[in-house]
């Protein structure tokens, strides 16, 4: 049919190697598990076929909706005297509204290619954390840094996986929010 596939990847296709810069879009995958694995595998298949293709990568994906890090933060810091989150593991959050905006954007002109799509800044899961229960008010809830060694997980995440969307701006004039105003905005549209 001559149509255009989007794909939706992670920044989970990076991570067993030590970054300290953001990653771009031509950089060679080193997932640390069988998630980020799978997803480049289809990123490399995709781009095998030869047919019209884009993709995102994208990181911290979080909306009002469904169970996400940012819905179980509300109510756990909402509830709970005290929590550790992990402050040892760096990216950047994104919304999920924003994601879509980028992806409406990219189908007015599509263009073959790997891009980075997540909202701009740095912040690790603990600062997060802190960030959300700031914007809703809950303070009353003692939240504490902790390794990533001391919350046991199936699953191993990058250490760093900040990207970089120089590409996806220059390519499509996206416009990339800063991840604080997009937090305020998605829990202001839940408490509404």
């Amino acid at each position: 049919v001559d149509g255009w596939l989007i794909q939706i990847s992670t920044d989970y296709v990076f991570g067993k190697e030590p970054y300290n810069v953001p990653c771009s879009p031509d950089q060679k995958g080193t997932p640390t598990g069988v998630y980020g694995t799978t997803k480049l595998h289809g990123e490399k298949r995709i781009i095998a076929t030869g047919c019209k293709y884009v993709i995102i990568r994208t990181a911290w994906l979080y909306s009002a909706f469904g169970k996400n890090f940012c819905n179980t933060m509300l109510t756990l810091t909402a509830t709970k005297p005290a929590l550790k989150v992990v402050f040892d593991q760096c990216g950047t959050p994104t919304y999920a509204l924003d994601l879509a905006n980028a992806i409406v954007t990219i189908l007015e002109k599509p263009q073959i290619g790997v891009y980075h799509y997540s909202n701009e800044g740095v912040t690790s899961w603990y600062d997060f954390t802190k960030m959300i229960a700031r914007i809703a008010g809950n303070t009353k809830c003692d939240i504490q840094p902790c390794y990533s060694s001391e919350y046991p997980s199936p699953v191993t995440r990058p250490a760093y996986s900040v990207l970089d969307k120089r590409t996806i701006k220059e390519t499509f004039g996206v416009k990339v929010p800063y991840w604080v105003d997009s937090l305020e905005k998605c829990i202001d549209n839940l408490i509404k």
